[in-house]
């Protein structure tokens, strides 16, 4: 019973997006933070580049800096990844600019020096980093005043369901999704919750952890329509399992075994 009350649920909360609107997010392998590995650091312009030069997708990080720019970059802290230490929010985007990424020559990118290295060329996902305390339209609108006009295939996702719910109300011309993980909880409540969310966020695609999949609700959200993508793909045994239960994986090192970088992928956080 409670399993069809969600279904129904499901169907008038969240409904599922257009077939042709979100249908380029399938096909595709995502490289995680660019095609990173020995001398191309994660989030880098030189990785973004390989993983154009390679035909990949690309899944990058965005913060905000203290003047309010979006910032190119996965971790809350500089420490570790760069020479400096302290929170990212505290710099400000020239100053985050003159930053070395530790193992290459490149500083770190704005999302705009990003927009314009990718240029169409290849798909791109933006993950929106946020925490409880983020303000929320300050780096949804700074985000979007930097995707319109953008031509080529784009999408922006974030684990907190504000983001993607965001971006429903005031700039539905930008497809937005929502990341998430089970973290191994399958209980009443933590499924409850996870419907929740979902009604929340208002989304139009999953990206889901991989380590989770088979999932029961994944599954649903994916026969109602909604596009499933699955991160972070490390190995070909997780490829195949994202073969198998999802549209398309987000994957680095030995997951992308084509691209001649096998296990090279720095390592880094368990996050999307």
């Amino acid at each position: 019973m409670l399993y069809l009350l969600s279904i129904l649920l499901d169907r008038l909360l969240a409904p599922a997006p257009l077939p042709a609107r979100v249908a380029w997010l399938s096909g595709v392998t995502y490289a995680h933070r660019g095609l990173h590995g020995a001398g191309l650091p994660e989030n880098s312009p030189a990785a973004f580049a390989a993983a154009i030069a390679a035909g990949y997708g690309i899944e990058c990080d965005i913060q905000r800096s203290s003047d309010g720019q979006a910032m190119v970059f996965h971790d809350w802290d500089l420490d570790r990844l760069t020479a400096e230490t302290g929170p990212v929010i505290e710099r400000s985007a020239a100053q985050l600019g003159q930053i070395r990424i530790s193992g290459g020559e490149d500083t770190i990118p704005t999302l705009r020096q990003l927009l314009d290295q990718v240029a169409g060329r290849v798909p791109l996902l933006i993950e929106i980093k946020a925490r409880p305390s983020s303000r929320i339209p300050a780096i949804c609108l700074a985000v979007r005043r930097l995707l319109e006009g953008y031509r080529g295939p784009v999408a922006v996702m974030s684990f907190d369901p504000r983001v993607p719910s965001w971006f429903a109300r005031f700039s539905p011309h930008i497809i937005h999704g929502l990341v998430m993980s089970e973290e191994g909880s399958r209980t009443l409540f933590a499924r409850t919750r996870r419907h929740i969310t979902l009604w929340r966020a208002r989304a139009e695609f999953l990206a889901y952890d991989v380590r989770d999949l088979p999932s029961r609700f994944a599954d649903a959200q994916r026969r109602r329509g909604f596009p499933l993508l699955t991160w972070t793909v490390r190995s070909p045994e997780l490829m195949e399992r994202a073969a198998c239960h999802a549209d398309g994986p987000i994957a680095e090192g030995a997951g992308l075994a084509k691209s001649g970088l096998e296990g090279a992928g720095q390592e880094g956080a368990e996050t999307a």
